[in-house]
């Protein structure tokens, strides 16, 4: 009878136990934000995911009446930063910056200590830039055909930001959909990239749209097509590849939010909601477009079946094109 009573009293405790997280939770909700925000990018300060995170984080800062502080943790391409906030309490107060590149890390990488999909959660898309074909002002290719028929006839060295970066990825884009067979020359950053460029040692970078956009409008590189689904403001000149007769070499940057998996729904949608708020002031949207970014602004659902596709759709180009990280 004593042993009975033991495990009713158990069950009862469990019972309690279980329900105990569901009223925190749900508090919690209510009241948070209660104290600072940790926003996590995992990049150098001053770059566009930098920005765009300082954006956001100042106005839902205002919004929610408590600091939301970024914390810049760079290193192992981007990586770094995502499994600290992939290992962080899932109570609402460590945010993460992230970027295409994590999605590509995801197959990129063997030994990740962190799964983006099983160890974070999606909460808002906050942006995207596309990138753009550059050559030199002495280059004689002046559109996309002349370029690939200079790439057919001779092999040609693409620079990069870097192994796994999203100019490399366009360049190994361009490569796989065009059939070319070039030498991918990695930096350590755009800027190198672009001064080599410049200094006609490469011959050519898919580079992001806001760093080359500064020397066309300068006269010093020469864009040839642009790889989103139509052209940019930044660029309206410049043909879009698909008008360009190659059609398949899409593909946008982005920027995103996530929070570490297991932190509660209604803190997520309270976050997502103040998020895409911020993304519709007019001091944010004027900003975000300086930057070569247009705002996308989709909350938690939308945005996990973009990286859902994104994860899938890079692993079989990393598998085709057997792209190393650096």
């Amino acid at each position: 009878m004593r042993n009975r009573r033991l495990t009713l009293q158990a069950l009862a405790s469990a019972a309690a136990v279980s329900a105990f997280p569901n009223s925190v939770f749900a508090q919690a909700a209510g009241e948070f934000p209660s104290k600072p925000v940790r926003y996590i990018v995992p990049f150098a300060a001053g770059g566009q995911t930098d920005v765009m995170a300082r954006l956001i984080g100042q106005h839902t800062g205002i919004e929610f009446k408590q600091p939301i502080t970024v914390d810049n943790r760079a290193g192992a391409s981007g990586n770094l930063g995502a499994d600290l906030a992939a290992k962080s309490p899932p109570d609402g107060y460590t945010w993460l910056a992230i970027t295409l590149a994590h999605a590509v890390n995801q197959s990129l990488f063997s030994n990740l200590p962190y799964s983006l999909e099983k160890n974070l959660t999606a909460v808002a898309h906050l942006a995207s830039s596309p990138l753009v074909l550059v050559v030199n002002e002495n280059n004689p290719a002046k559109n996309l055909a002349e370029f690939l028929a200079q790439a057919r006839a001779k092999r040609l060295n693409g620079g990069s930001s870097g192994n796994g970066t999203p100019p490399h990825l366009g360049l190994e884009l361009l490569a796989l959909t065009a059939k070319l067979e070039v030498t991918h020359i990695p930096y350590k950053g755009g800027a190198p990239s672009l001064n080599d460029l410049l200094g006609s040692q490469i011959d050519f970078i898919v580079a992001n749209l806001p760093e080359a956009s500064v020397h066309v409008k300068a006269g010093k590189l020469r864009a040839l097509a642009i790889t989103s689904a139509a052209r940019h403001p930044l660029l309206p000149d410049v043909p879009t590849f698909n008008e360009s007769g190659l059609p398949g070499v899409e593909l946008e940057n982005w920027t995103g939010l996530m929070m570490p998996a297991g932190t509660p729904t209604a803190i997520v949608d309270k976050v997502a909601a103040s998020a895409l708020r911020a993304l519709k002031l007019k001091d944010v949207s004027e900003r975000v477009a300086a930057l070569g970014f247009a705002s996308t602004g989709l909350g938690p659902a939308a945005f996990n079946d973009i990286l859902k596709k994104d994860v899938a759709r890079w692993r079989e180009i990393v598998k085709t094109r057997n792209i190393q990280p650096g």
